[in-house]
């Protein structure tokens, strides 16, 4: 847990509201863990004497190993309608996305009296990898997607029967263009037998690479349990490895990396904790990052991309591809704002 011993904050008191917030997903998000049709969370408002506001998002995703959407409201719910800093920084590792959230808005306040959007880094101009369907709809999916500018895709794994999905794979490979990239994510999904399978699957495709898009890597293959598992699969095969659910807080995040992990972590800022001790670790540690999206509305989309800005190494696509999955949000959400 982060305290306040680790500040050196002069006392400021901050009038805190929050409103929660339902967005219904247009198409459904299919995963390992089951279907996913509605987006929950709640958006935080911090003002302190001067007149500056700072505004922060809570996006759980409990099946990630984040808090609840129902812990999360009690929390808010707990708190009176004026706190300090020592609040935001006593808030428990039990609760991520709500140390997430409430930093942000404690960040954004202390930055600007007007509430300005930060500029990322100059040499910061990210690409975004874009979320397919699962199953055959991402044979069709993936062209209007291309055609919108994006060159990098992620396609959920381990939902339907192996063969069936090694199948559509096959024709997705043959059908997006060569200059594309391809992530498989598997969600934790697989056995220990299937991971190999498709490991083999998409290493035998670097030998006719200038035939299929490249495959970058594949997404959690085995239950957060298995780390041993992907840690020696890592050390077989040419396809790389990334982490997901495996490093979904900064505590799981500093376990891996101490257990000997140095392949690719994916990182959510909107579940990982407190950007402050994100940002400390990153800049401590060399690590292969790729920054990845909660389905947060925009207020929790800017703090993690500025996030990535500042400490992504590789340059990887940031997985923020995912607006198709919804309606647009500028009304509603500005309506929001406006009744806080």
């Amino acid at each position: 847990m982060t305290t306040l011993m680790e500040f050196n904050f002069p006392i400021v008191i901050y009038r805190f509201k929050f409103r929660p917030y339902r967005r219904r997903f247009v198409r459904t998000v299919t995963t390992n863990h089951g279907k996913w049709d509605i987006r929950d969370g709640i958006i935080l408002r911090l003002g302190d004497e001067s007149g500056r506001v700072g505004w922060g998002e809570v996006a759980p995703i409990s099946w990630f190993g984040s808090e609840t959407i129902e812990q999360a409201l009690d929390f808010c719910r707990q708190l009176p309608a004026e706190i300090t800093e020592e609040t935001i920084f006593s808030i428990p590792d039990e609760l991520p996305a709500c140390q997430f959230g409430f930093e942000s808005a404690w960040e954004m306040c202390k930055k600007d009296a007007k509430n300005e959007i930060d500029e990322f880094p100059a040499s910061f101009s990210p690409s975004y990898s874009a979320l397919l369907s699962a199953g055959e709809a991402a044979l069709n999916q993936w062209q209007s997607l291309w055609q919108q500018g994006y060159r990098t895709f992620k396609w959920k794994i381990g939902v339907d029967a192996i063969a069936h999905e090694l199948k559509i794979f096959e024709l997705l490979t043959h059908t997006l263009p060569t200059q594309g990239k391809l992530r498989l994510d598997a969600n934790g999904g697989l056995s220990y037998e299937e991971a190999n399978l498709w490991l083999w699957t998409c290493d035998n495709l670097k030998a006719n690479r200038e035939l299929t898009p490249e495959i970058e890597f594949i997404e959690q293959p085995l239950p957060v349990e298995q780390f041993q598992g992907m840690l020696e699969l890592s050390m077989f095969y040419a396809t790389a490895i990334a982490l997901d659910e495996s490093v979904a807080t900064l505590r799981q995040l500093i376990a891996c990396y101490q257990q000997g992990w140095r392949g690719i972590f994916v990182i959510k800022p909107g579940i990982i904790g407190f950007p402050s001790r994100l940002r400390k670790f990153c800049q401590q540690h060399n690590i292969d990052t790729v920054f990845s999206s909660v389905f947060e509305t925009d207020i929790g989309k800017q703090t993690a991309l500025q996030l990535a800005a500042e400490l992504s190494q590789n340059n990887r696509a940031v997985g923020f591809g995912i607006d198709h999955f919804f309606e647009q949000e500028d009304t509603w959400l500005q309506s929001l704002w406006k009744n806080l």
